[in-house]
């Protein structure tokens, strides 16, 4: 039998609820088991933390091979709209909480929340744009700090 996991921090790069959930749930699934962990929030990823854009994520309708449908329909106004609500109302049915409840939820079991200095600065946000379970706005070498001796996965 291998070693045990004993801390993982991952990175968020999607702004997209397709995008953001896996993170937010093996983040959530860590913590369950007792496992260190930290969510390094990058590029769009952000998103998830921005006080104005989380609760705004939608699923991203065009060149996502999960939709299994054309890339074509998913140009169509309002795809993006109708595949967010279809994804929402599953997820209400399996009892899986919105990004802003989920982020509350993680950060309240001790996992610490991590903006990108160079993404933040990149698209002129300050550390006032993010929710206050955000811990810092660090570098990648301190988010490597922070991972050290433990596994890093990229969503």
């Amino acid at each position: 039998m291998g070693e045990t996991i004993e801390k993982v921090s991952i990175i968020i790069s999607k702004g997209s609820l397709e995008g953001v959930y896996p993170g937010l749930i093996m983040a959530n699934g860590a913590r369950s088991e007792g496992i260190e962990a930290n969510l390094f929030f990058t590029f769009f990823g952000l998103d998830a933390i921005h006080k104005e854009r989380l609760e705004h994520l939608k699923v991203a309708a065009v060149g996502n091979p999960g939709m299994h449908m054309a890339s074509l329909i998913g140009v169509l106004p309002g795809m993006s709209a109708i595949a967010t609500h279809m994804m929402e109302k599953k997820m209400e049915e399996h009892d899986i909480p919105g990004v802003a409840e989920f982020v509350e939820m993680i950060a309240d079991s001790g996992c610490g929340l991590y903006a990108c200095k160079a993404s933040v600065e990149l698209f002129g946000f300050s550390d006032e744009d993010f929710i206050e379970q955000v811990e810092d706005t660090i570098t990648v070498g301190e988010f490597y700090g922070k991972a050290a001796g433990g596994e890093i996965i990229f969503t």
